[in-house]
């Protein structure tokens, strides 16, 4: 019984490490992006919230529609790397949840024999 009772706390132990990584990994996101030419650069955090938004003097000589779209274009790329590093942080919490599902011992509902 007490190997048993081991074995799950230690099941439990590794699970909520596993956890709290992937705790500490979504606080770590970071998805960045800088256009080409350098005007417009975006950081965006793992709840997709804009955190950084920095214009060059250039941006000002810009059309105000084209300005826009590159703001909205370094955005959308700082999204998506976010989105991609939050996505692994996941996947690598599933993994460590996987192989602890398959080492559980098989309960057969049936009683102990002498029962």
């Amino acid at each position: 019984m007490s190997a048993e009772m081991d074995a799950l706390v230690a099941g439990a132990t590794q699970k909520l490490e596993a956890l709290e990584a992937a705790l500490y990994g979504l606080k770590q996101v970071r998805g960045q992006f800088t256009t080409e030419d350098g005007m417009v650069s975006a950081e965006i955090d793992s709840d997709g919230a804009l955190v950084g938004l920095q214009l060059t003097e250039a941006v000002t000589s810009l059309p105000p529609a084209e300005a826009a779209q590159l703001i909205i274009a370094a955005c959308r790329q700082a999204a998506e790397q976010a989105g991609n590093q939050r996505s692994e942080v996941v996947a690598a919490l599933n993994e460590s949840f996987a192989p602890a599902a398959q080492n559980l011992p098989e309960t057969t509902g049936s009683a102990p024999s002498g029962m």
